[in-house]
């Protein structure tokens, strides 16, 4: 059968309008977030004042937790100012910017735990990025250098804590690795672009190596914690500290690791990663317990048989499966990273990633202006087991809101998201 030229045309323009539309209704979308976003960091600048403290978490009475800077998630508030700032073009929104990432000047040299990445790359990183200001650079270098000092070439890891004591009972470990720590390398990446000096890269492909033997299980689900011997590199045990068993996927694990595996393979190009990646993605995303909007419970294994909290952990006090917006957002926006390089998959992860990104900013999860301690997403959960953050707002979920809010727009307007 043929198409009339004249109806084919037609179909053409209204495929078109109906295209040229929707991307305008995802922009509209767009703004609408991130001009709530300006109200709200406003709003918590107001009442941060210049204390040195930095956001957290609320209580429970709602009201604001704040650490110092030493705690592993100061970087995530100035790192969401410069993403306000990247869209409103607002002088004082990049004065705030400024101002709250260079009183974290002090962590370059910080080399207590693992957790520079977010601390410094998340802030000075985003600043570099928007200003090329050459003293950001160099605070980044020097971090990395930190960093670096908490690699084992006998474990091929970067340690994460200093010591770990099991759920299950008095032992303690020395040489712990987590899943997050994955999120760490890009800032050894950007230490070897910036440098030339190879020995960051090789920090970070060969903790990758190691975490991807040890810590990523055959069908693709995550460990928490692995934990070795610094003088052997023998894996000593696998368990948890934030999840709800030594065998479950704890749902921001999985992100952390979906995320981290996105960034290794672009910084790479190595296909093992790229593989790693999509395979971690597809766990999620094909999950049974799976809510239907994809935004996770917080562990993906709560109240199953055959998944045991340990003794000491406060997860059998819990029975309700609360959500975790904060794995969601990180997932959504790993996965628009994903989307460019998985081929005839990319739609597939781009489309679940539009799905959460619109369920993350529904009246579901995120929170109207001038409440939820000013914070944008609700329902996040930090670590049950400690019995600690639990459905509450926390600051490191509404960074990697914004992320995906960004690198969605940039996605619309046929930009690349890394050059």
């Amino acid at each position: 059968m043929k198409i009339h030229p004249l109806l084919w045309v037609a179909s053409m323009v209204l495929l078109t309008s109906f295209i040229k539309k929707e991307k305008e209704n995802e922009r509209a979308f767009i703004r609408e977030n991130l001009t709530t976003a300006d109200i709200q960091l406003k709003a918590m600048l107001g009442e941060m004042k210049t204390s040195g403290r930095y956001p957290r978490t609320t209580d429970s009475l709602g009201k604001l937790v704040t650490t110092d800077i030493y705690d592993w998630t100061p970087g995530f508030f100035p790192g969401s100012l410069w993403y306000a700032y990247e869209f409103s073009k607002d002088p004082a929104m990049e004065k705030a910017a400024i101002q709250w990432t260079e009183q974290l000047e002090p962590l370059k040299d910080f080399t207590a735990h693992h957790d520079l990445g977010f601390m410094m790359y998340c802030s000075y990183g985003n600043g570099y990025r928007l200003t090329g200001n050459e003293t950001y650079k160099n605070n980044l270098v020097q971090a990395a250098r930190s960093l670096c000092t908490r690699f084992n070439p006998n474990v091929g890891c970067i340690k994460s804590w200093n010591v770990f004591r099991s759920w299950h009972d008095s032992t303690v470990y020395n040489f712990p690795v987590i899943i997050d720590n994955m999120m760490n390398l890009e800032l050894l990446f950007f230490a070897t672009h910036i440098t030339g000096d190879s020995s960051f890269y090789k920090v970070a492909i060969t903790h990758a190596n190691t975490t991807l033997e040890h810590q990523i299980r055959k069908d693709y689900s995550s460990f928490h914690v692995i934990c070795y011997d610094s003088a052997t590199g023998k894996v000593l045990a696998k368990e948890t500290a934030q999840g709800y068993a030594d065998n479950s996927t704890w749902a921001r694990g999985q992100a952390w690791s979906i995320y981290g595996y996105t960034m290794t393979y672009r910084e790479t190009k190595d296909p093992k990663y790229l593989k790693a990646a999509i395979g971690l993605a597809d766990w999620y995303l094909n999950n049974k317990n799976l809510p239907k909007d994809k935004i996770p419970y917080w562990d993906m294994n709560v109240n199953e048989k055959g998944y045991t909290p340990g003794a000491r952990s406060y997860t059998s006090h819990v029975h309700t499966k609360y959500r975790d917006v904060s794995a969601a957002a990180i997932v959504t926006s790993a996965l628009f990273e994903l989307s460019t390089y998985a081929g005839n998959k990319g739609t597939q992860y781009k489309t679940a990633a539009i799905q959460m990104l619109h369920a993350l900013g529904s009246r579901a999860y995120k929170a109207a202006p001038g409440t939820n301690g000013n914070f944008l997403l609700k329902h996040s959960v930090g670590s049950i087991p400690h019995k600690t953050e639990i459905d509450v707002p926390l600051v490191y979920a509404d960074y990697y809101f914004l992320e995906a809010l960004h690198r969605y727009d940039l996605l619309l307007q046929g930009k690349k998201l890394y050059n």
